[in-house]
């Protein structure tokens, strides 16, 4: 009989068009696709993952970022273990954003839940409009992780998860496996199939067309 794997619920938030759909797609599949439709609703991944020994599933949760949709966000932050808020750097009103983001969260989060404050479009530097310094002054303040990353290239997207968010799920969330060696950075950049199994609802692909990514 196979053992049932321990799950974790993974949320993205943030504005339309910051690239939290894209982002979860470099992470999940190393993909990237430059014309995405806007997300509708929520769309939902998931990723079975080894994390100091031990698998574990990751439920990834994409939210829309537009205005009418707000609304269904809360019922899937209440048991959220990882919340992660995206903005894109070239666009200052998306890093504002955060701190409603943030916000909206503040009476339905699991105490225990981990937040990450993530600046998407590095590839698009010359055209920054957010410092790397004040976006990490504000992730500090609010002891959140913070990391910048490029969806479109996948630079540091692995690290982020492997260097940063699954050392603290183990510190947070005890996760072990029965050989633990203490090791919680699987160099799984890339998706390495030796250690990551990808699985992903067919019924929720997206189609793509021109839009946001």
């Amino acid at each position: 009989m196979t053992e049932e794997l321990q799950k974790f619920k993974l949320i993205f938030l943030g504005d339309q068009g910051v690239g939290k759909s894209s982002l979860l797609n470099r992470f999940s599949q190393n993909k990237f696709e430059p014309d995405y439709q806007p997300t509708i609703g929520l769309d939902f991944h998931s990723k079975t993952e080894t994390i100091n020994g031990a698998s574990v599933r990751l439920l990834l949760y994409d939210t829309a970022g537009q205005e009418k949709f707000k609304s269904l966000i809360p019922m899937y932050i209440r048991d959220a273990n990882i919340i992660l808020v995206v903005y894109d750097i070239t666009i200052k009103d998306s890093f504002v954003h955060t701190s409603h983001w943030v916000n909206e969260t503040q009476e339905l989060k699991r105490d225990d839940a981990i937040f990450c404050l993530i600046g998407n479009k590095t590839d698009l530097e010359e055209k920054r409009t957010v410092s790397t310094k004040e976006a990490e002054n504000f992730a500090n303040e609010k002891d959140f992780i913070f990391y910048e990353v490029s969806a479109k290239t996948g630079d540091g997207i692995f690290e982020l998860f492997n260097s940063k968010i699954f050392p603290k799920m183990v510190e947070k969330f005890h996760i072990r496996g029965d050989d633990d060696d203490g090791d919680t950075n699987n160099n799984n950049e890339g998706g390495n199939e030796n250690n990551i199994k990808i699985e992903n609802d067919d019924t929720n692909k997206k189609k793509k067309k021109k839009g946001c990514c």
